[in-house]
This record gives structure tokens, sequence and C-alpha cells, in this order.
């Protein structure tokens, strides 16, 4: 009897019933009318702005991407430049540092040369100087043989003719070739 119960029960819930199914269908029909007047509009509006939000963050991070990616683009560029420009002061600086290295060795060599001029106008003056004493030693050394051999004293003219007769047999042309 209990299984007779259960299958009848269970008949009701899928019988259809007039009343009941007009009274639902009114229910619902209120129900409806009530969310589409006071649910759905506000529902739909918050849906379209939120798709709208979306969109509009989609744009923008487009947008930011594209910009960044330009930026990224520029920045390379700049780089690029810098180092050309680097390249190029570099170049430059070498150029004005070898200028600077030749002028410097010019000055050099000039400063040698000049001191080379100087030390051999040193060495001319001075072997003309030697060779001047030395005449004048050989001249004196000329007078005081001379007057140590002939026992007298000569005079001016005497002592300027036996000088010059002894400086005249002196060969300084090896000391005049080195001063030319």
């Amino acid at each position: 009897m209990v299984g007779l119960l259960a299958a009848e029960s269970s008949n009701d819930l899928i019988k259809v019933v007039p009343g009941l199914m007009i009274w639902t269908l009114i229910a619902f029909g209120i129900t409806f009318f009530v969310l589409k007047k006071y649910a759905f509009g506000p529902i739909q509006k918050t849906i379209d702005d939120r798709r709208d939000r979306i969109r509009q963050a989609v744009e923008e991070a487009d947008n930011a991407r594209n910009e960044a990616r330009e930026l990224l683009e520029q920045n390379r560029a700049i780089l690029a430049q810098a180092r050309s420009e680097s390249a190029d002061i570099l170049a430059e600086t070498r150029k004005v540092a070898d200028a600077q290295l030749d002028r410097a060795k010019q000055e050099v060599e000039a400063e040698r040369q000049r001191r080379l001029e100087d030390t051999r106008k040193q060495i001319d003056a001075e072997t003309v100087r030697a060779i001047g004493q030395i005449r004048s030693e050989v001249a004196d050394l000329t007078v005081e043989a001379t007057q140590r051999v002939v026992g007298k004293v000569l005079d001016n003219e005497d002592q300027r003719r036996l000088v010059e007769e002894a400086v005249q047999g002196l060969d300084f042309s090896a000391l005049e070739d080195r001063r030319s």
C-alpha cells in the first residue's frame, strides 16, 4: 500500500490543474512585469556601462601600447644618434690629439735645432777664441825664444814680422775646417 500511495502522490505533481496553472501564470506575469519595469533596465544599464568601461580600457591599453612602442622607437633612434655623435666626437678628439702631438713634436724638433745651432755657434766662438789665444801664445813664445836665441830685445816692427812669419808657418786649417 505504501508503494501505491507513493505512486499516486507523484502523479499529482505532474497532473495539470487548470486553476493552479492560471495562478502560476498570473504570478509569473506580475513578477515578470515588476522585474522588467524595475530590475531589467538597471541591470541592462549596468551591463552596458560595464561593457563600455571594458571597451574603453582595452582602447586605452592599445593606445598605451602603441605610445610605448613609439617611445621605444624614438629612444632607439636617439640612442643611435648619441652613439654616432659620440663616435664623431671621439674621432675629432683623436684628430685634435694627433695634431697637438705633431705640433709638440715640431716644437721639440725646432727647439732641438735651435739648441744645436746655439751649440755650434758656441763651439765656433770657442774655436776662434782658442785659435786666437794659441796664436797669441805662439807669438809670445816666438818673441821670447827669439830674444833668448838672438840675445837682444826686438822692436815692435821686428816682433810683428817675426810673429807673422811664425804664425803663417803653423797649420790652423784643421781647426778652421772643423768650424765650418
